[in-house]
């Protein structure tokens, strides 16, 4: 199947109050990508406008969709016939200065949510998560922040119920924290932004920032949504 291309209109990338957000869409059925890309192509939310630059049918082609449509974004199907969405997502973050990927989906078995979350993806959205919060979701993650609906979050606490081996071996990495890199670890596993964050512990968002990166030197994991997982692994969140 041969990759779609989509003219981005003329805008600024960045993180400045106006912004246009560059995504590639991936998933197998024509009809979902052309309903993807009317909904959220030219779409504001939150002083972010989304362009849809490219698409792709399958996994297998999303580095040559990359090539010829650089873009902020990957918006990420998970069930495809030649390369499912998990395998091309560990490809795609393996690569250095690779794009950010929002999983969006049907299906949030504990399996497919823990395995896209473990291959380096920084959202897991459902399909039917309204354009503007899928918007919203795109621009926090091209901001650094992870985005989990909150259907997925309960799968990832009632998953660690009675799961004794995972939850040690995940209090022994977070055990690395100091108090003040747990509380932010905790929050970053509550869905908080940065901003969020700072408003919460009394911190600027500068401080904060510096935080997560020390949290993700610490823990050994690539974005905030691999802090989200080992903090709810651990059942760090029952309480």
């Amino acid at each position: 199947m041969a990759t779609v291309t989509h003219s981005a209109q003329p805008g600024t990338q960045g993180s400045g109050p106006e912004r246009t957000l560059r995504v590639l869409l991936v998933d197998d059925d024509a009809l979902v990508r052309a309903g993807l890309t009317m909904m959220l192509d030219g779409t504001t939310a939150a002083g972010t406008t989304v362009r849809v630059v490219g698409e792709a049918g399958d996994g297998d082609e999303v580095p040559d969709a990359l090539a010829a449509h650089p873009c902020d974004v990957v918006l990420m199907d998970l069930r495809m016939p030649r390369v499912d969405g998990i395998t091309a997502t560990e490809r795609l973050r393996s690569a250095s200065d690779a794009p950010e990927v929002v999983v969006l989906t049907t299906f949030h078995t504990d399996a497919e949510i823990v395995g896209a979350l473990r291959a380096g993806a920084s959202g897991y959205l459902l399909k039917d998560t309204p354009p503007a919060e899928i918007v919203t979701a795109l621009a926090r993650v091209a901001d650094g922040d992870a985005v989990l609906s909150p259907e997925v979050t309960r799968h990832l606490i009632a998953r660690t119920v009675g799961e004794v081996g995972p939850r040690e071996s995940a209090r022994k990495r977070l055990d690395r924290l100091s108090e003040r890199e747990a509380e932010v670890a905790r929050e970053i596993a509550r869905g908080a932004t940065n901003a969020e964050i700072a408003g919460a512990l009394f911190l600027s968002v500068a401080t904060v920032k510096a935080y997560v990166s020390t949290v993700l030197t610490k823990l050994g994991v690539g974005n905030r949504t691999q802090i989200a997982l080992l903090v709810h692994d651990g059942g760090w969140l029952e309480a």
